[in-house]
């Protein structure tokens, strides 16, 4: 499961998410992608199980990228606690994701086997997503 080896502090604030992606927004490493339509938090778990789906789909060709890590823990109380006595410990870890983000790159598969393993991935994922395709991508440099 991803998560940071180390962080700066335990625990942070919920925060809040607006606009659209100002990095991540365009293909960088490989020719096919999933994209983001709607901001939220990804878990590592998520990100893990999409990953799997598109491995497996792919039967480990080509190359995969991660475009999105879980840095923001997200802490929890246990069950049946009262109300008060300080913020509960980190439970888990998120991706912040907003519109228009990249989550996912891969190459090295024929454009058929490409889309149907990022739709598999984006089953996966919590928010609504487009495949995206690079501009200049011919089938025959595959």
């Amino acid at each position: 499961m991803l998560q940071p080896k180390k962080t700066k502090y335990r625990k942070q604030q919920k925060g809040k998410m607006k606009g659209n992606a100002g990095r991540g927004h365009q293909l960088a490493f490989g020719s096919f992608g999933i994209k983001t339509l709607e901001e939220a938090w990804i878990t590592g778990r998520q990100i893990e199980a999409a990953r799997q789906a598109i491995t497996r789909h792919m039967k480990r060709e080509g190359q995969i990228w991660i475009r999105i890590f879980p840095d923001k823990p997200v802490t929890k109380k246990p069950a049946e606690v009262r109300m008060g006595k300080g913020k509960g410990a980190p439970e888990y870890f998120v991706a912040r994701v907003t519109p228009g983000r990249i989550l996912f790159e891969i190459d090295g598969v024929p454009a058929i086997t490409a889309k149907e393993a990022l739709r598999l991935g984006a089953q996966k994922l919590p928010v609504q997503t487009r495949t995206v395709v690079r501009k200049d991508y011919t089938e025959e440099a595959v």
